[in-house]
């Protein structure tokens, strides 16, 4: 049984939901019918997601009295998938087949797993669900997933293939001589409840904290301490990075920011929206790798 959502928490970080006029959602509609009948599809793949054409990215958190057991900690963080015109089924094999060769601890997927509709969620578990690594697969929803509110059967689907969705909730991964808590909250814009505290509800003190949330605009509210990184994507790093262009998506923070201990990290993400084409903002897998801070 799916548990249930707690009450929102006064909402933090929570942000307004972004709506485009009836006209504007026509035209990029009939922009992206013209370019999947044009094989925008088979373009995108061949030119952004084969081996040696999506960018892998590392980024490492030094961290003080980082426990020995998380020395080396990394996370494969994909995103913004978004299934449908131009990703489907077997896009993200080559995607996967890195993951599976780095070996990775923990695989953490932050939102978009669709387009337009909830069935979309499908052409990805094929793919996604042959992703290997020591602690599995975690994920959070993100504002595109809320499409006629059936993030439930998304659950269950991911669920099928081994990956569990953390809604507002939190999971400890214990090495034996430390412990990771991943936490996830759910979509700030679209999403009916935000509880960051339920989803830290079981940590203890000693815990080391990675937080997913798909927008990354709440990282410095769910900054703490404890918690060394917020990894979010939603921004697809502007997509087609161009000053014309660049306020066409969402507000796009930077790929890193610095909020007392916490380290907020942003994907550009795997899929794309519109159009199948990124300039200045790759696809990319990124790993984050946690380090032992050195004594000063």
């Amino acid at each position: 049984m799916e548990r249930a959502l707690p009450q929102d928490s006064a909402g933090a970080g929570r942000q307004a939901p972004r709506r485009k006029t009836k006209a504007r959602l026509a035209f990029f509609k009939a922009v992206e019918h013209t370019c999947r009948l044009l094989g925008g599809r088979h373009f995108y793949r061949s030119q952004f997601l084969k081996a040696g054409r999506f960018h892998e990215r590392v980024e490492e958190l030094h961290v003080p009295g980082l426990p020995a057991g998380l020395e080396g900690f990394t996370i494969a963080h994909l995103s913004d998938m978004h299934a449908g015109s131009f990703l489907a089924q077997g896009d993200l094999a080559d995607v996967v087949q890195r993951v599976n060769e780095l070996q990775v601890d923990a695989v953490a997927l932050t939102g978009d797993y669709i387009t337009d509709h909830p069935r979309e969620a499908l052409l990805l578990t094929e793919d996604l669900g042959r992703l290997r690594s020591r602690f599995g697969s975690f994920a959070v929803f993100g504002n595109h997933d809320y499409r006629d509110r059936r993030e439930a059967e998304i659950v269950r689907a991911y669920g099928d293939i081994g990956i569990r969705f953390l809604r507002n909730r939190g999971e400890r991964l214990d090495t034996g001589r430390g412990v990771l808590a991943i936490t996830g909250v759910e979509d700030l814009e679209e999403a009916k409840v935000i509880h960051c505290e339920a989803a830290r509800a079981d940590l203890r003190a000693d815990d080391v904290e990675v937080l997913l949330c798909h927008n990354p605009a709440g990282a410095e509210a769910f900054a703490r301490p404890a918690c060394v990184a917020v990894l979010s994507g939603h921004t697809h790093g502007r997509q087609i990075d161009l000053p014309w262009l660049r306020n066409l998506g969402p507000h796009h923070p930077g790929l890193r920011r610095q909020f007392g201990q916490t380290t907020s990290i942003v994907s550009r993400g795997l899929g794309v929206i519109g159009v199948p084409f990124r300039y200045g903002s790759p696809a990319e897998l990124v790993l984050v790798k946690l380090k032992r801070a050195e004594a000063n």
